[in-house]
């Protein structure tokens, strides 16, 4: 690979290579030339390529201002995209929030009528307990019948303690 710089003489070709790196040492929007690049292992340019090529490097290029202009636009532009695709996501954002609020609203009233269910079935397994407990009191005797039984009771004890006293049966009471 051979480097050629400006300040070769050496061919007429390698004048025309001069002038061509000349011309695309041209950055626009920049103010310092880059050094020249190596010439590839491809065939060198004709000189009849290298006089069209000739008259497109030597047009006046476009002021330095106006390709800041553009690059100035062009991140305004840029700026501008990138505000609307966070405004977008803001509102997405926003969007995601409000749902948010939705489910957490959702979700306390389901855990509301869980807990409303949750003491419903409480209170459903506290009345079957209080029924069966009713149902089990209602088959006992009431004041009733017990005062009947005790007099029952008494004056039978009453009558057998005096047949045992009469019959002499006092021997078959232990004491």
């Amino acid at each position: 690979m051979t480097e050629t710089s400006p300040t070769t003489t050496a061919s007429p070709t390698t004048k025309a290579s001069t002038t061509t790196t000349a011309g695309s040492d041209f950055i626009p929007g920049g103010s310092s030339p880059t050094p020249s690049s190596p010439i590839s292992s491809s065939p060198q340019p004709t000189a009849a390529v290298v006089a069209a090529a000739t008259p497109v490097a030597a047009a006046a290029p476009e002021p330095v201002t106006a390709v800041r202009t553009t690059s100035a636009s062009a991140t305004g532009d840029q700026l501008a995209r990138i505000e609307d695709k966070c405004a977008r996501i803001e509102d997405k954002y926003a969007r995601s929030e409000a749902l948010l609020s939705k489910v957490e609203d959702k979700v306390e009233g389901a855990a509301q009528r869980m807990n409303e269910a949750a003491r419903q079935s409480d209170l459903t397994a506290l009345r079957s307990e209080v029924r069966a407990i009713a149902d089990r009191t209602k088959r006992l005797p009431g004041a009733g019948a017990l005062v009947l039984t005790a007099v029952i009771t008494a004056v039978l004890t009453v009558v057998l303690t005096i047949a045992v006293q009469r019959l002499n049966l006092q021997a078959l009471i232990p004491v």
